[in-house]
């Protein structure tokens, strides 16, 4: 049993607020800021009930180059929040521990990126994630902690998965939230469509299998690279460019995809039809015209009329990654025409990262639930577990 907002004494309590506010730089500060908008609701409520908020996040990855400070986090949490939002450069030195001490009640304050520490960027049992520099040093000066990075649920870092073995732990509404919606799926109106495109091969093969094992698809469409791989394994030379793609991103990924096909081959769809840039234009090319020079970079028009027929009749529609490179306007058309289609379904509910970008840059909105995890909502449709999740319920 996990507990959530509603059974925190949140008044005067210090409490270490794990969220995923993880997102994209640029010169100015943060390109998008959307993830930082996710948290908003839970961070005023904790506030709004007089609660002490020690906010813990991370940014980029060590070496990237959005591996950066969360100054500018912090100071877009104090424009977004009708309280003082103060940052602090330390994560658990004296000066952080003494940050928290120093907050009145309804005060927060941002600490520094927890993967500038080591032990943030390594894989631990939650008991030893407990005994980590971070939460050892951290967690005295906290009453309890509380958990809304559903986006990062998949990872068992100490930040995630090492305060809740030393203080009471608590899901976040956004955790809340997507536990309830992505939990749930099998309660969700009949039938049901997943669509899986993006770049995450094997980890949509592995939904895909998961999904169509347990009864909870009736159909999958494939797009994107995932819509390549399977059309590889189903004996399309797509060319070399296509095949280079997918196999940089798992040589077992064609296997994979044809064992599937094997079992499941009748509720699989794969694309009609792919698109490639020549001479500076789109072209659109059927499977039978294949293989291409050049890369197939979206689904074409005869599969989004295809894919359309059969989003029409779902009661729900499941999307994870997009049909294309979508961030190129020659090939946003597959990707927008299916998102637009599974709109009509009944219940609609989008998977995270790459495809909730998408999302936003087509300006398409009016999902039942849009995610905010990309790897951790594949992980919870799979039905694996979530270490971050797991550890609030022990």
């Amino acid at each position: 049993m996990i507990r959530t907002l509603d059974d925190l004494e949140a008044r005067g309590a210090a409490l270490g607020v794990r969220v995923d506010i993880n997102s994209p730089l640029d010169d100015g500060g943060l390109a998008d800021d959307a993830r930082v908008r996710a948290h908003v609701d839970t961070l005023s409520e904790l506030l709004d009930r007089g609660a002490r908020v020690a906010v813990l996040a991370h940014q980029g990855r060590p070496g990237g180059d959005e591996f950066e400070t969360l100054e500018a986090h912090a100071a877009l949490l104090d424009d977004l929040l009708d309280a003082p939002v103060d940052y602090c450069d330390g994560t658990f030195s004296a000066d952080a521990r003494e940050a928290v001490r120093g907050l009145d009640d309804g005060e927060a304050v941002v600490l520094e990126n927890t993967r500038f520490y080591s032990e943030e960027y390594m894989e631990w049992e939650p008991a030893e994630a407990a005994e980590t520099h971070l939460v050892a040093k951290l967690a005295p000066v906290l009453d309890a902690y509380v958990n809304d990075a559903f986006a990062a649920a998949h990872r068992s870092q100490p930040s995630l998965v090492g305060f809740p073995q030393r203080l009471d732990g608590y899901a976040g509404r956004v955790m809340e939230r997507e536990l309830d919606v992505l939990g749930s799926i099998e309660e969700s109106p009949e039938p049901r469509v997943y669509v899986l495109g993006g770049a995450k091969v094997v980890d949509s093969i592995d939904v895909a299998r998961s999904v169509l094992e347990r009864g909870l698809a009736d159909s999958v469409l494939t797009a994107g690279i995932v819509g390549n791989a399977f059309l590889l394994a189903d004996g399309v030379t797509l060319g070399a460019a296509s095949a280079q793609v997918v196999n940089e991103r798992s040589t077992e990924a064609v296997k994979r995809a044809g064992e599937l096909l094997d079992d499941y081959g009748h509720r699989i769809y794969l694309p009609r039809d792919v698109a490639v840039e020549r001479g500076g234009e789109r072209m659109e090319l059927d499977v039978g015209e294949l293989p291409a020079e050049e890369p197939a970079m979206d689904v074409g028009a005869r599969t989004v009329a295809a894919y359309a027929d059969v989003l029409e009749d779902a009661g729900t529609a499941i999307l994870n990654g997009p049909a294309g490179v979508f961030e190129d306007d020659l090939f946003e058309y597959g990707t927008r025409e299916l998102y637009e289609a599974a709109l009509r379904a009944e219940y609609s509910v989008v998977g995270g990262g790459d495809t909730a970008a998408a999302l936003r840059r087509l300006g398409i909105e009016g999902f039942s639930h849009v995610s905010t995890g990309g790897g951790a909502a594949l992980r919870m449709l799979t039905g694996d577990p979530l270490p971050a999740v797991d550890a609030l319920g022990r």
